[in-house]
């Protein structure tokens, strides 16, 4: 493989940028040997704070040797023709996808800045919201109390990767998401911790290979049992004999971004 190569991209947009970024995200990783440094400038909403992105782009070029790249999501016109005069390769979301969407249905969009977020006293914000909040209550086994409210339960051993899946689950899709860990006390009684017994048909397991979770946990506490590969074999062992044993679902999280794990879930559990 050659030497990898170095562009900087910027995702510039007049809310939070963060359409920005997943559209650029889901291009960026298709080169793998291509190494991004990555810059967000969000709520670009005057001309004063264009021409200064533009400066911005410009002078990143000036350092690189190589004209940034830029993702753009400016509903307004006038800012987006701003930013197109850097010195730069520009792919503007819109421009690229709602004016022929707008040929397509012959109706004109109403270019209103932040549409895709919706408001703060949206329903579906609230929602959002509230499953964060029963997350971060019912994190790690924290605690068993309203488990009938939770719309999936995650079962793994410690460092599985149960939280950052948990959170994303309520961020990205407003579902509450709770998660427990399975510790060596649950391998000596051969089941599930009893408060789950009831709620089977919302649990959901994550499992790793031993030597990527002996990696991790060796990063959190060096040099102990619990971090020792040997231990780590165990506990994956049993683990993975338990949810076989129990019917839960499960799947190997090693090689998975948190987005492929949660759709795996939204899957298999036939979640909305």
């Amino acid at each position: 493989m050659p030497n990898p190569i170095k562009r900087t991209v910027f995702f510039i947009s007049d809310g939070t940028g963060l359409t920005a970024e997943a559209l650029g995200h889901s291009l960026l990783t298709q080169f793998e040997d291509v190494e991004f440094k990555q810059i967000r400038i969000p709520f670009l909403d005057s001309i004063e704070l264009a021409q200064d992105a533009v400066a911005r782009i410009n002078a990143q070029g000036e350092k690189d040797g190589m004209r940034p790249i830029v993702f753009t999501t400016l509903v307004n016109q006038a800012l987006a023709a701003i930013v197109h005069q850097a010195d730069a390769f520009c792919l503007s979301y819109f421009e690229t996808f709602l004016a022929p969407l707008e040929h397509e249905l012959g109706r004109k969009s109403s270019h209103t800045v932040g549409r895709s977020h919706g408001t703060a006293e949206s329903s579906e914000y609230k929602k959002r919201i509230e499953a964060i909040n029963y997350t971060l209550a019912h994190d790690d086994g924290i605690t068993d109390r309203d488990l009938a409210e939770a719309d999936v339960i995650l079962v793994a051993v410690s460092r599985c990767g149960k939280t950052p899946t948990s959170l994303y689950l309520a961020m990205q899709f407003g579902l509450k998401a709770a998660n427990f860990p399975l510790i060596p006390e649950d391998f000596d009684r051969g089941r599930l911790p009893g408060t789950l017994e009831k709620h089977r048909a919302k649990l959901f397991g994550l499992t790793i290979q031993p030597d990527r979770l002996h990696q991790i946990r060796e990063e959190r506490r060096a040099d102990s049992k619990y971090a020792s590969l040997a231990n780590c074999r165990y506990e994956i062992a049993e683990a993975e004999k338990m949810m076989r044993r129990e019917g839960i679902r499960w799947l190997d999280s090693s090689t998975k971004s948190i987005e492929e794990i949660s759709t795996t879930i939204l899957q298999e559990l036939k979640l909305r």
